[in-house]
């Protein structure tokens, strides 16, 4: 099943754009989760939270499930869970609100289906809700989870005999759905350090995997690894190493907020607004979004914006879109001699500036560039992050620059 993956898609390297002019950037988050889960709100005021904070597009993707059932929750007697309903009552209303109490006062409460709130909030060209789910899953006590955006089907877990076959399994129900149904989809794998789950080793012998998270920002996944395990951004460039050597394709990296917290804010809960993806692409549908990221056309952040970013074929540009008072550090990764490879990516070019540019060359199997602000995050995933950016790893294309 795993080599129908490489069949499946037509892939385009972030190139020399030559109609600029109809492409556009488009804020979204891929991972977060509501009460048809973990996550501790409803559905549309997840919604409206991500919407009134200026994304274009949203999936929540809860544990294994889809929002198209009747699911009936029980409130608990936490002040923040019985506020956050009084809340969610006062802004849409009984009229829209299904709740019913019984003899002890326990509140229930009917969720909605994505069929009938996301009329309340998508907008043509403005707003989109993409439905995803997380495929939760896991060999022996290790968590692995994949999510599937833009599916069409609910997946369920496919086990395995070890963490990379769990893995390669879910993948390949993705796929094979996507094919069989014609509907574009992406899977990504989630949180690589929760748990301390996912090697490098295990993602090594992954194919057809494209995505997976750099950066989340749940304080339990262990993005920074720690001093026995590596963390993401090093298991990234080592990954890059491996599949290009091995001929495959580029792998790329998302940030997501991973939000289940909608009540509380603080360094010890998981909350929206963490990390997200600016996509450029020609409209604010599915298939495009999917288009322009299987292309590498995204960067992921937690703050910082690029007013441009071109690659030429051969050489990468970058230019932040720049805030008063706060300097910028641009950096170029890629991979060093044989030795260097073996531990990860190293760093090619430091630039104090708001612009700079990297010209690969012959040698250079990809480059990727990493923009690391002087700004403090508010609500940080850990105690004094800084605002940061990262590209998507290109290769060179062309022998001179267009």
């Amino acid at each position: 099943m795993s080599r129908l993956l490489l069949t499946l898609f037509v892939l385009l390297p972030l190139s020399a754009f030559c109609q600029q002019d109809s492409l556009k950037w488009f804020k979204g988050n891929t991972h977060t989760h509501s009460l048809w889960s973990d996550g501790n709100d409803f559905p549309e005021m997840i919604i409206d939270w991500y919407k009134s904070n200026g994304y274009d597009f949203i999936s929540l993707s809860d544990h294994n499930i889809l929002a198209d059932s009747e699911k009936w929750i029980s409130l608990p007697k936490h002040p923040f869970r019985q506020k956050g309903f009084r809340d969610y009552l006062e802004k849409y209303g009984k009229d829209w609100v299904n709740y019913k109490t019984d003899s002890a006062g326990i509140i229930s409460v009917r969720l909605k289906t994505l069929a009938e709130y996301r009329p309340l909030f998508e907008e043509k060209d403005k707003f989109l809700i993409i439905q995803a789910e997380e495929i939760t899953d896991k060999f022996e006590k290790k968590p692995i989870h994949i999510n599937a955006v833009n599916v069409k089907e609910l997946i369920k877990p496919q086990g395995g005999n070890s963490v990379a076959e769990v893995m390669q399994n879910n993948l390949d129900k993705v796929y094979e759905q996507r094919q069989r149904t014609g509907q574009p989809m992406i899977a990504h794998i989630n949180h690589p350090n929760f748990g301390w789950a996912v090697k490098v080793e295990d993602m090594m012998t992954l194919k057809g995997e494209r995505f997976f998270e750099v950066y989340n920002g749940h304080p339990h996944v262990h993005n920074y690894g720690d001093s026995t395990t590596i963390g993401t951004e090093v298991l990234w460039d080592k990954l890059l190493i491996h599949y290009l050597r091995e001929g495959r394709d580029l792998l790329y990296g998302l940030a997501t907020d991973d939000a289940h917290d909608f009540l509380e804010f603080n360094l010890k809960t998981s909350n929206p607004g963490r990390g997200w993806i600016m996509v450029r692409a020609k409209q604010l549908e599915p298939a495009a979004l999917i288009a322009a990221m299987e292309q590498g056309d995204f960067y992921s952040t937690t703050g910082v914006k690029l007013d441009e970013l071109q690659f030429s074929g051969r050489t990468l540009h970058l230019k932040v879109k720049p805030e008063p008072g706060i300097q910028y550090t641009i950096q170029f990764w890629g991979p060093g001699n044989a030795a260097g490879g073996e531990k990860g990516g190293v760093l090619f070019k430091e630039v104090k500036a708001s612009e700079a540019s990297y010209k690969l060359r012959k040698k250079d199997l990809y480059v990727r560039a990493k923009v690391i602000s002087t700004k403090i995050k508010k609500n940080p995933y850990a105690e004094g992050e800084v605002e940061t950016a990262w590209t998507q790893p290109v290769r060179r294309t062309s022998s001179k620059d267009q």
